[in-house]
């Protein structure tokens, strides 16, 4: 007997096949294109023994009683062996299973060559078995059949057309008229998708191509109307609402053209982004993505070696500061790529950190990964994390960025900015890493606001370790203690230091960076999606801009290059003014700046000057490998004064002296001249 609670195995198994059975006779559905096939069998077997019938017929002047017994006798005997070969041949061929609404050349050449195999049969056999028929009766009967057969195959694609038509000619009424720019293999791909695409309501009224001989032609029934010069022509002529740019082969001046003339048409413009869609097979109307603010600005992509820069990470430990904010986490998605021994995560928002990591995880899954949570201002941990993990290349990404926030809390960005940055190349240094990145920015350079100030002392740390490692003095590099009982801001408990550090520190100014946390690009495209205004806070600010990808790939580069106490500097060619800025994005939204969509200007905000330098007057340059990477020469300054006025700036900034920090800083940066606190409460302090 089964106890209470047991299974029986064959009822198991039983019931687990009764199932199964069950399941496929659920599953199982009478498929449509059964159907089709089995009345195209149908229609096959009358078409060829009524062909060669007909031709028996014709070829006696349309008179049965004329026809000779023989022949018909022969015809009669031979066309179930006919039609059985017939259908075999053409299953063979896959004449039943293709779908005929997209029939196209390769189903014409199917049809013929079924044909021509099934005709040179009938000839041969119905000879040899039982009669010679007259010539007439194998070329008619040849010719009716093909034509019979192919015919019922594509009067069904052409019923869809016509269908198609109708669905046009409603979309045209109703939908929005777009204008293509690429006559060529892209154009082509998106033209046809829109013509069929049911998700996309969108009409193709006029093509644009630069090539002449193109001009007056048609494709898919749609004109190619003329080049760039007559966009602007023509989309008032046609009346257009979208333009789509789907010249995946342009370089960056010709679509940078292209987009600026586009641009003073009103309408939404849509862009395929680049040869990667086109080589994998992926154009498409969806494809299609808003026009990138970035394809507008006056300098072409940053280029680099990412070769060397990836042999230089390869097999490397890695830390990354700040790993979990724009910047840092850009730095991780290209190090994880190129197989470093491990790379270790660092932030302490938890969730920017988290997310990153489970990124990574699922994208690079033989990488080994650390994500870990702390601040770099906590002496103690990131002493901890550089004795545990030993890491051989440290980016420091970590840092409070943001000007107007920092203007009221300057202890804060004196803290996490300059004392964080003094804790974690201390650490590095004790520790024995070989090379320290740290990441700056062009605010540093004659900087009015306190963050910009706080940057440059980054980078006057940075030169300080450099120096004391090359006169091999870093032994007076001393630790950094706020309060003799202060336990979590002590470095006093740090390991000791290598025999001789060797560390390499250097540091990398860029611009601002687009689509980063806090960047004006999100801004403005949330104020234009409300209808405006878009706040814009003097009219002849400018700023330089560079892409997140770039911004990463320099600072990678700058770890190649780095000899150490370089400032390496990227040549972001000209300045953009933000005013052209928000411009471009309202007319990029298919919409009118001042009429539309209201510019307001609010006035600088807190520490905001009108444009940024790259490299101070005193610096000058250097050049690199990579003509668009410049290196700063250092400016002398008194390292030993400049230690001892930052133990005074840590107090000062520990202790909260808000109303002191700024002349402090002065006396340590002589180039900061604070601007005067700007604004008002509407723009304070965001």
């Amino acid at each position: 007997m089964e106890k209470k609670g047991q299974h029986n195995p064959k009822e198991t198994n039983s019931m687990q096949n009764e199932v199964s059975q069950k399941q496929k006779t659920k599953h199982f559905t009478f498929a449509h294109w059964y159907l089709t096939a089995f009345f195209l069998i149908l229609f096959d077997l009358a078409a060829c023994i009524g062909s060669y019938f007909l031709a028996l017929w014709f070829r006696f002047d349309c008179h049965y009683t004329q026809i000779p017994s023989a022949e018909f006798s022969a015809w009669l005997r031979f066309t179930p062996i006919y039609a059985v070969v017939c259908i075999a041949v053409f299953w063979a061929l896959r004449l039943y299973q293709s779908i005929w609404r997209f029939a196209s050349y390769i189903e014409l050449k199917r049809i013929a060559l079924g044909s021509v195999i099934v005709g040179i049969f009938h000839a041969v056999f119905i000879t040899v078995l039982f009669l010679q028929m007259p010539i007439a009766y194998y070329i008619v009967g040849f010719a009716l059949q093909f034509m019979l057969t192919l015919s019922v195959r594509f009067a069904y694609r052409f019923v869809v057309l016509e269908r198609g038509k109708r669905a046009k000619m409603q979309r045209e009424a109703t939908g929005s008229r777009v204008m293509l720019i690429g006559a060529g293999s892209a154009g082509q791909l998106i033209l046809r998708d829109l013509h069929h695409a049911k998700e996309v309501n969108d009409y193709v009224c006029c093509i644009i191509d630069d090539d002449s001989n193109k001009w007056g032609r048609y494709i898919d029934g749609v004109p190619i109307v003329g080049g760039r010069d007559s966009i602007l022509l023509n989309a008032e002529k046609f009346h257009i609402q979208k333009i789509y740019l789907a010249i995946p082969s342009a370089t960056t001046d010709q679509r940078r053209d292209i987009l600026n003339i586009c641009k003073e048409t009103k309408c939404e413009l849509k862009n395929l982004p680049g040869l990667f869609e086109f080589v994998t097979g992926r154009v498409t109307a969806k494809s299609m993505q808003d026009v990138a603010v970035e394809d507008l600005l006056g300098r072409d992509p940053i280029k680099v070696n990412m070769e060397e820069i990836f042999q230089f990470i390869q097999d490397k430990v890695i830390l990354v500061t700040g790993g979990g904010g724009s910047i840092g986490s850009e730095l991780c998605r290209q190090i994880a790529q190129h197989n470093p021994k491990q790379l270790i995560i660092f932030d302490i928002y938890e969730n920017n950190a988290h997310a990153i990591g489970l990124e990574l995880k699922d994208k690079y899954p033989k990488l080994r990964l650390e994500v870990l949570i702390g601040s770099v201002r906590d002496s103690m941990r990131i002493n901890q994390v550089f004795r545990l993990y030993k890491p051989d290349v440290v980016y420091h990404a970590a840092a409070h960025k943001h000007v107007p926030l920092m203007e009221y809390s300057p202890c804060e960005s004196i803290k996490n900015n300059a004392i964080g940055t003094y804790k974690t190349a201390y650490a590095a240094m004790m520790n024995g890493c070989k090379r320290f990145v740290l990441i700056s920015t062009d605010k540093a350079v004659n900087p009015t606001n306190i963050m910009g100030a706080s940057k440059r002392l980054c980078e006057m740390i940075i030169q300080s370790f450099d120096r004391k490692i090359r006169e091999g003095k870093a032994n007076e590099l001393s630790p950094l203690h706020v309060h003799t009982q202060d336990s979590e801001g002590s470095m006093r408990d740090i390991a000791h230091p290598v025999q001789q550090p060797q560390t390499d520190f250097v540091a990398v100014r860029f611009g601002n960076v687009l689509g980063s946390n806090g960047s004006v690009i999100p801004i403005f495209k949330k104020q234009i999606a409300k209808g405006g205004p878009v706040t814009v806070t003097h009219p002849d600010i400018i700023r330089y801009f560079m892409t997140i990808p770039e911004a990463v790939s320099l600072v990678l580069q700058a770890g190649t290059y780095a000899n150490g106490g370089e400032i390496f500097v990227l040549d972001m060619g000209s300045p953009v003014k933000i005013d052209t800025l928000a411009r471009n994005l309202i007319w990029l939204s298919g919409l009118r700046p001042d009429v539309d969509i209201q510019i307001s200007y609010t006035g600088l905000r807190p520490g905001e000057k009108l444009y940024e330098e790259k490299l101070m007057l005193e610096e000058g340059m250097r050049t690199t490998p990579n003509h668009l990477i410049h290196i700063g020469s250092p400016i002398p300054f008194d390292t030993d004064e400049f230690l001892k006025q930052l133990q005074v700036l840590m107090k000062a900034a520990y202790d909260g002296r808000d109303d002191e920090i700024r002349n402090l800083v002065m006396e340590a940066v002589p180039t900061y001249h604070p601007a005067e606190m700007q604004g008002n409460a509407e723009n304070h302090p965001l």
